[in-house]
């Protein structure tokens, strides 16, 4: 599987509860905080779910 990079860039502040709980499985808890992942379909979906509050990258 491929990694990705995620970024946070957007608050959850005022946010529907299950894009904060997606925020929080995804690790992305601040601000420009940035994790790995592989990129694997679940973690795809959870992507999917909250785009408008990250930047994705391919590594």
């Amino acid at each position: 599987m491929s990694k990705i990079k995620i970024t946070q860039v957007r608050s959850v502040i005022d946010r529907n509860v299950k894009q904060k709980a997606t925020m929080f499985a995804l690790g992305l808890r601040k601000m420009n905080a940035t994790v790995e992942v592989e990129a694997t379909p679940q973690i795809l979906g959870m992507v999917a779910k909250v785009n408008h509050l990250i930047k994705v990258e391919n590594i």
